[in-house]
């Protein structure tokens, strides 16, 4: 059996090799906080890969009933044998997880699985604010915040900043990926997310002090949504991004002023 150091370590692998964003901006919070973020970030990689796996729905399904019925049995039967959900079922009793909204989460993934197109703006957004939006949501309550809107706006923009990086990849994939993808489009999906965030930041003052380490993970939103706002071919073209000095630059001065 693993002792806790060397279960956050191997929880913050497999972040690092699945979501090196998130990896950074967990590294950047406080020691105490990182093993609770990195064990719902494995968590949402989990049921983020659920439906990709396979080609099988049968199986997926299977995959996203596992992750359903750890959520639901924490504290009341034993965890499965596994990597995350042990970690998992420990984090949800100890601090008392809002577990609908990590159900949440799992039952968003049913659209990957079955590929079909967003119908509009609007669902895109749902399925943002439950994905994205409710890790968030999730991280803020495990360092002791509140269940809000502020932490889910946050996610969610962050959700559709990756989710624009990701759209060559998931038409690569089969999928339409965004309900209109002509560029005035685009631009205006962008320019609604840069809205979202500013609220979001006007209002962070409302997120418990110490649950601010998690809204940290959505460092990138604003550059990456600004880029797509002004050039939004640029989303089609897999050419969203910032250098490498720009990107560990922006976390570093958004860990130290807590903007």
């Amino acid at each position: 059996m693993m002792d806790a150091d060397t279960n956050i370590a191997a929880l913050a692998a497999l972040v690092e090799k699945g979501d090196p964003d998130r990896f950074l901006a967990t590294m950047a919070a406080p020691p105490a906080a990182r093993g609770r973020l990195f064990t719902l970030q494995a968590f949402n990689l989990e049921v983020a890969r659920a439906p990709w796996v396979t080609k099988e729905p049968l199986l997926a399904q299977m995959r996203l009933q596992f992750w359903r019925d750890v959520v639901a049995g924490a504290g009341v039967e034993a965890a499965p044998a596994h990597e995350v959900a042990g970690p998992l079922a420990e984090l949800i009793v100890q601090t008392e997880l809002p577990r609908g909204v990590l159900l949440a989460m799992i039952e968003a993934r049913e659209a990957d699985m079955e590929r079909a197109p967003f119908a509009d703006e609007a669902a895109l957004w749902t399925y943002l604010e439950a994905t994205s939006g409710g890790l968030m949501v999730a991280s803020v309550c495990a360092l002791g915040g509140q269940a809000d809107t502020v932490a889910r706006e946050y996610g969610a923009v962050q959700g559709l900043a990756n989710y624009l990086m990701a759209v060559p990849a998931l038409e690569a994939a089969g999928r339409l990926p965004l309900p209109d993808g002509r560029a005035q489009a685009v631009a205006a999906l962008a320019r609604d997310g840069l809205d979202r965030l500013a609220r979001a930041q006007a209002a962070r003052g409302e997120v418990a002090h110490a649950a601010r380490p998690a809204l940290l993970a959505a460092w990138r939103a604003g550059a990456l949504l600004k880029q797509a706002a002004r050039a939004p071919e640029r989303v089609a073209a897999g050419a969203l991004g910032q250098s490498e000095f720009a990107r560990r630059g922006s976390l570093l001065w958004k860990a130290m002023t807590g903007r």
